[in-house]
């Protein structure tokens, strides 16, 4: 690939400092953005559309740098590709010598992280026209890279998690269509008990697999100013929606898989394999599936809702560019095009969502399998968006398995795990 440069964290951080990235901050550079460059500039822009190698998505960038640099004479984007952690540990250590590249494809689960670091420079603030990108996006991806009163960037890629059935498991329980509400989800689940087939599994109790639930039911994280999570994490909305797994996870309708049994079946291969009859996932499994499974095809269709309508998790990308770039004008005219209906389009054919509004809908249009995943996506959520993110995961995994293990109540559960994040949110 022209772009690519498959390098190691050391010599990434090496070919940083050869391809200019500089100490000047993005606000002073940023007041000139919308004019053409005074000189010609070299871009780094570190990502791991490969992880680390060469994909799908790493062939589909290369032509579109290649338009962008044409309708930008003057401006070259250097990619560097790298596996996922590699990517990160390469980036706390450039975070932490002032040296980081002019662009950067971030989780965005590390947005607050490096916000906080002062890594990311906050887009709201460098980039005039913002709030008109930011308009066009699902709401939930550009909640994702909200921290601390600011955006730390743009959507650039996103996914999330719609209920995926198996129409062999539906016919067993005599289900013409997917259970739409919780009703017909516990329905679903007593229809078929005398069966081998378990109505639903999942691989763990963190925030990408619990929220979904406690949403839907109504319930929340957080407050809003994301300043406790005692009094919503375990309201009596919250705690109904983990009642209703737990009391399926006792009945044997889920399979111990979702308290860190490595030894039970996984989702990928349980659902194909008419081990479960439902779970929850994202689009990558269709081309898995494709591959594997070659003869399986499920459904896909809404999480299941509750009291608070239909709302799933969040997950993707985003694009952010550093606080050490000499180059804003020329890193925010990049972070536009990616907005572009030709860059989020040709992503999309790799698997990529969309995440204008928009483009997804054409998305869906061209790739069908995409329809009930753009769908979620406009109710979609993101998760705690804070530092030490990681952190609420591990206290939500650690109470809450003991209420499936029966050891506490789920109220007693989502208060103790409230009580430990709260301290989190102040930080």
């Amino acid at each position: 690939m022209k772009h690519a440069r498959l390098l190691g964290a050391a010599a990434a951080v090496m070919a940083l400092a050869l391809a200019g990235c500089g100490t000047g901050t993005a606000a002073s550079s940023a007041s000139t953005a919308g004019s053409a460059p005074a000189e010609k500039v070299e871009l780094t822009f570190w990502g791991t559309y490969g992880n680390g190698g060469n994909s799908a998505q790493t062939t589909a960038l290369a032509p579109l740098i290649d338009s962008f640099e044409k309708a930008n004479p003057g401006i070259t984007i250097n990619y560097v590709d790298m596996p996922y952690d590699q990517l990160k540990q390469t980036l706390t250590t450039a975070a932490a010598g002032g040296e980081l590249p002019d662009l950067l494809r971030s989780d965005i689960g590390w947005i607050a992280q490096y916000g906080k670091l002062g890594a990311f420079a906050a887009l709201d603030q460098a980039m005039p026209d913002f709030t008109t990108y930011a308009d066009a996006v699902y709401p939930g991806t550009l909640a994702a890279n909200a921290w601390d009163g600011h955006y730390y960037g743009l959507p650039l890629d996103t996914n999330t998690r719609v209920l995926v059935t198996s129409p062999e498991a539906l016919k067993a329980a005599g289900l013409s269509k997917p259970p739409a509400t919780f009703a017909e989800f516990t329905a679903m689940a007593g229809k078929l008990k005398g069966t081998k087939i378990k109505a639903f599994a999942d691989g763990g109790l963190g925030q990408w697999n619990i929220m979904p639930w406690i949403w839907s039911g109504g319930g929340a994280l957080t407050d809003d100013a994301v300043t406790k999570a005692s009094g919503y994490l375990d309201s009596a909305t919250s705690v109904a929606a983990v009642q209703m797994l737990v009391d399926l996870y006792k009945d044997g309708q889920i399979p111990n898989l979702i308290i860190g049994n490595q030894g039970a079946t996984g989702t990928s291969d349980g659902l194909p394999g008419g081990n479960y009859a439902s779970i929850l996932d994202g689009p990558w499994m269709v081309d898995i599936w494709k591959q594997q499974y070659p003869k399986f095809t499920p459904n896909y269709s809404p999480v299941p809702a509750g009291e608070g309508g239909s709302v799933s998790v969040i997950g993707g990308e985003s694009i952010v560019m550093s606080t050490s770039t000499t180059h804003a004008e020329a890193a925010l005219k990049f972070i536009r095009f990616t907005q572009t209906e030709e860059f989020q389009l040709a992503m999309a054919a790799t698997g990529q969502m969309p995440v204008v509004e928009t483009v997804g809908t054409k998305a869906a249009e061209q790739y069908p399998y995409l329809a009930a995943f753009t769908e979620q996506l406009k109710t979609a959520k993101a998760r705690l968006n804070i530092p030490e993110a990681s952190k609420v995961d591990t206290i939500l995994n650690n109470h809450l398995t003991e209420a499936f293990k029966g050891s506490v109540t789920v109220q007693e559960a989502l208060t103790a795990a409230a009580a430990e994040i709260d301290p989190l949110l102040a930080k």
